[in-house]
């Protein structure tokens, strides 16, 4: 499975009260993450009738990022079955870990919202790249 890798500059808006990049933020990104890489994996096939939700977040808070820096987001897929897809993703600072979480993703049939099983066309493109 290959790993995907984005980058994020941290702004005003994403600065809390402790002056340090809010837990908030660090949800929308691993969300943005693992919807750029979901866009780069369905690329060429048709998944207009699924759609994917988080079940879970478990996500460690390692160290601090601070207005202006820039930051190395890397994300690929886990075990994979059923209606579930584990995602992992990290975050880094010049190389160090700052924030690390896994997430349970459910695939949902896109126009009923009921969970589906994960068809081995989905999973052959989760686990190919």
């Amino acid at each position: 499975m290959g790993v995907f890798y984005t980058n994020f500059t941290v702004l005003k808006s994403h600065i809390d009260q402790l002056n340090h990049v809010n837990n908030v933020i660090y949800v929308q990104w691993i969300q943005d993450i693992a919807n750029q890489h979901w866009n780069e994996l369905k690329k060429g096939h048709d998944t207009s009738h699924y759609t994917w939700v988080v079940i879970k977040h478990e996500i460690d808070y390692l160290k601090q990022a601070v207005l202006g820096d820039q930051i190395e987001a890397k994300t690929w897929v886990g075990k994979t079955g059923g209606i579930k897809s584990i995602r992992y993703v990290e975050f880094y600072k010049n190389n160090i870990l700052l924030v690390k979480a896994v997430t349970t993703f459910c695939l949902l049939n896109a126009f009923s919202f009921k969970p589906t099983r994960i068809t081995n066309d989905i999973y052959d493109m989760l686990t190919s790249k």
